[in-house]
């Protein structure tokens, strides 16, 4: 499967519905970020998780990079995960634009809804776990992060039908969220 987008929002993505992509499409918001703007700041608590619709952001612990994000990839998780603040700095290194969904209702929405938590949270720990295989990957390795980066857009045989469609679950997410339409 060739694409720009990256793996791990596919991952997320590949586990939701239809009712859940709608579900997000209405609840969240476009924000366009400038060149150098900082969009999660390390140790300030944060309310939002983020998918970005393009640009490249560049997560940063004091001034060394640790990595470049970009289309489609989720930023966040982590803080939603264990609501501490971020343990890193988030800034667009290019005009991006992102995604953003408010933690409460994404709070809200698992606590109602069963079948949607059952589905975000397996996704949110695919996500995870194929990010930290390539960190521990990068540095048991030395790898820097554009060789680790292609490595990582090799698809597992097993998910490459499933990230095909997640890949067009995106692609609907980044054309329509926030328009009120449903898939």
């Amino acid at each position: 499967m060739e694409s720009n987008t990256t793996k791990q929002a596919l991952l997320i993505l590949s586990e939701l519905d239809n009712d859940d992509l709608n579900w997000i499409a209405k609840e969240s918001r476009r924000e366009n970020l400038e060149t150098n703007q900082t969009l999660i700041y390390k140790g300030r608590r944060i309310n939002y998780l983020y998918l970005v619709l393009g640009g490249t952001l560049s997560v940063f612990l004091d001034r060394k990079e640790l990595a470049k994000l970009g289309k489609g990839e989720v930023v966040g998780e982590i803080s939603f995960i264990d609501n501490r603040p971020p343990t890193a700095t988030v800034k667009a290194i290019e005009k991006s634009q992102i995604l953003s969904i408010s933690h409460l209702k994404i709070e809200e929405k698992l606590q109602r809804d069963e079948g949607f938590a059952s589905r975000f949270y397996h996704g949110l720990l695919l996500c995870l776990s194929d990010r930290i295989r390539g960190t521990i990957g990068r540095l048991g390795h030395g790898i820097k992060i554009e060789e680790s980066e292609r490595e990582l857009e090799e698809p597992n045989e097993i998910l490459a039908e499933r990230l095909e469609l997640a890949e067009a679950k995106f692609n609907w997410l980044a054309n329509y969220a926030g328009q009120g339409l449903s898939i």
